[in-house]
């Protein structure tokens, strides 16, 4: 209050721009091109330290691995792990088998999804009730039906087969292929279809020729996405494979661990020859997979 009794918010006025000049300037600074470099340089060392360490690792002396924690090698760099990682362990065959479940998997599932998908939201196939069992039992925990699911396979005589997880991987990776498609197809104008109707197409017709076209991007992206959680799948991999001939890569990296303990230069190179596949392929479909989801973010 000032000497004529009336209020004087000229100091709360000048506070509250002072406020707003200071987070014009931290946000521009966060925002601006060099924040934005130096945000992304953090996140990128977040992502390749470890696997930085991994490589490192793969190329230390085994005594100088259980002796010493600098992050490259203190010593001479030897390819040692790498000779015993493909020699000791069926490495080679595991990330076959691996290879195999993987892409047969993927390609099922988008075999089904696809045509699933479509009809759900087009042709409102299921109700409510199809389209949330199926999100359900993607939210449920793998260990909940883990029995049922060893029973089943062996029930068909399919435990210990690669046609067996295979399978399980195609029912698994199900449930996020229909949640990722579901976007793509919504995105669709419903007029398209109609008039290739009009034109005398059929429903298979229309998926095949005007709505696969357009999600392609969307397809590659579940795609990718699928066949990096198969490859990584170890639940299922464990229970119901139990020998070289069906185990996958997950699974043969636990071999490394002997009755003298954990060969840590092994497993590093074992795990560097797994990751790399992965990293190759997302890295030569980054600009497919970037624009699959981007346009699959934006609903019709």
């Amino acid at each position: 209050m000032n000497k004529n009794g009336t209020f004087d918010n000229h100091g709360e006025t000048e506070e509250i721009i002072t406020r707003k000049d200071f987070g014009y300037y931290l946000s521009h600074i966060l925002l601006g091109r060099g924040g934005r470099i130096v945000l992304l340089l953090i996140f990128t060392l977040s992502i390749l330290i470890p696997i930085i360490y991994i490589a490192s690792t793969s190329l230390k002396e085994p005594i100088e691995i259980r002796t010493s924690g600098a992050l490259f090698p203190t010593g001479p760099i030897t390819s040692i792990n790498w000779i015993k990682a493909f020699r000791n362990v069926p490495l080679v065959r595991y990330l076959f088998n691996s290879t195999v479940v993987a892409f047969f998997s993927t390609l099922l599932v988008l075999t089904i999804a696809i045509p699933t998908t479509y009809s759900i939201i087009r042709f409102k196939t299921g109700g409510w009730f199809l389209p949330a069992w199926i999100l359900g039992t993607y939210v449920m925990p793998p260990i909940v039906v883990s029995i049922p699911i060893f029973a089943m396979v062996k029930m068909v005589g399919l435990q210990n087969t690669l046609l067996g997880l295979l399978l399980v991987h195609t029912m698994a990776n199900m449930p996020i292929a229909v949640w990722l498609l579901d976007s793509y197809i919504r995105a669709i104008p419903k007029e398209l279809e109609q008039a290739a109707w009009i034109d005398g197409y059929s429903r298979w017709e229309t998926l095949l020729r005007v709505v696969f076209p357009l999600i392609r991007p969307g397809v590659l992206a579940t795609g990718v996405i699928c066949l990096i959680l198969s490859w990584n799948e170890f639940l299922f991999a464990l229970i119901l494979t139990y020998g070289v001939q069906s185990n996958t890569f997950p699974i043969g990296i636990s071999r490394y661990v002997g009755e003298h303990g954990l060969q840590f230069g092994e497993m590093s190179a074992a795990a560097l020859a797994g990751i790399v596949p992965i990293y190759l392929l997302v890295f030569l479909f980054s600009r497919n997979l970037v624009e699959g989801l981007t346009r699959g973010g934006v609903k019709g």
